[in-house]
């Protein structure tokens, strides 16, 4: 199979399995979104949207959250871990949000990325789900299943990862593909024990394949 057809019969069935897949963190404000992007780095969606209910409603503007009081912010968002550094970056992208951009939050990865605490990875988050654009999000899901599909080669380098994607995913998918591709991520292709026997992806996935060919020789062996 060529990789057009691949790619295309990929997209395909993962919006057939999750025709409503989207970000799971919850937000109202363009701003929200930022923040509870930035307090889910190396913390669990589910734990996020546990916080930020109590947090906007305390918080509830970016003048606000600009205006903090940094011991008070830590503790609203002490549960999300590494709660110092994120409370001190929420509060200066607020601040650079409301001085540099009008109080509106930027609409590209450039402007984005110049933010305290903002990466690649919730730059294009933003992009593509506040502005719709296109969007590639390398979050470990995207790289983990763009890997073991064979759409990227051996890289874990998330930048790796979005150039490639951005070149053959086309752009009206790309949002929704990674955010089916987490939902499948947490469904079928687990990080440690993938469930390649019930994956419907699994006739044209390279580890699937891979797999396979292994458990075959397994058992010739035994033979």
């Amino acid at each position: 199979m060529i990789l057009k057809d691949k790619v295309e019969f990929i997209i395909n069935e993962l919006n057939n399995l999750y025709p409503d897949a989207q970000c799971s963190l919850t937000y109202k404000e363009p701003y929200e979104l930022l923040i509870a992007t930035r307090l889910s780095a190396q913390c669990t969606d589910e734990r996020v949207n546990k916080v930020t209910p109590a947090l906007f409603e305390r918080y509830s503007s970016l003048e606000a959250f600009a205006n903090a009081d940094f011991d008070e912010l830590c503790t609203y968002i002490h549960s999300c871990g590494f709660f110092r550094g994120k409370a001190k970056s929420i509060i200066e992208m607020s601040r650079q949000i409301l001085k540099d951009y009008e109080g509106k939050v930027p609409d590209s990865i450039e402007e984005l990325t110049k933010l305290s605490g903002i990466g690649r990875k919730t730059a294009n988050l933003i992009c593509g789900d506040i502005y719709g654009k296109p969007a590639i999000i390398a979050d470990t899901h995207c790289i983990r299943l763009s890997n073991r599909l064979g759409l990227v080669k051996n890289s874990d380098n998330p930048v790796t990862v979005e150039k490639r994607l951005r070149e053959i995913i086309p752009d009206k998918y790309q949002t929704k593909f990674c955010h089916n591709l987490v939902h499948h991520g947490r469904a079928v292709c687990m990080s440690r024990s993938p469930a390649c026997e019930r994956c419907t992806l699994n006739t044209v996935c390279t580890f699937s394949k891979q797999s396979e060919k292994q458990r075959n020789r397994k058992t010739a062996d035994k033979k």
